[in-house]
């Protein structure tokens, strides 16, 4: 069952990342750029933990994936909430 519900939030990363940079295409905001990079990001550590079972969410690589795809999330609004209009 956790295997399916991983494969099921992967895809709905892969989903958001799609919905994203269809808005960046349109506006060409770096928001949604940032918010892209990092659901497709998320996708892949998900994909990565399920296509190796050696792997677990402790080890560094993991950490370091979903570390660097909340960072991008956090900078994307903050740089949108300082922007000045």
């Amino acid at each position: 069952m956790y295997e399916f519900m991983q494969g099921m939030i992967a895809m709905a990363s892969i989903v958001a990342c799609l919905f994203f940079l269809r808005f960046w295409r349109d506006t060409t905001d770096r928001f949604f750029l940032l918010f892209s990079i990092a659901f497709g990001l998320d996708a892949i550590t998900r994909t990565l933990l399920q296509m190796e079972q050696i792997l677990s969410e402790q080890m560094p690589a993991i950490y370091m994936g979903r570390l660097a795809t909340y960072s991008l999330i956090l900078i994307a609004i903050i740089r949108k909430n300082s922007a000045k209009p």
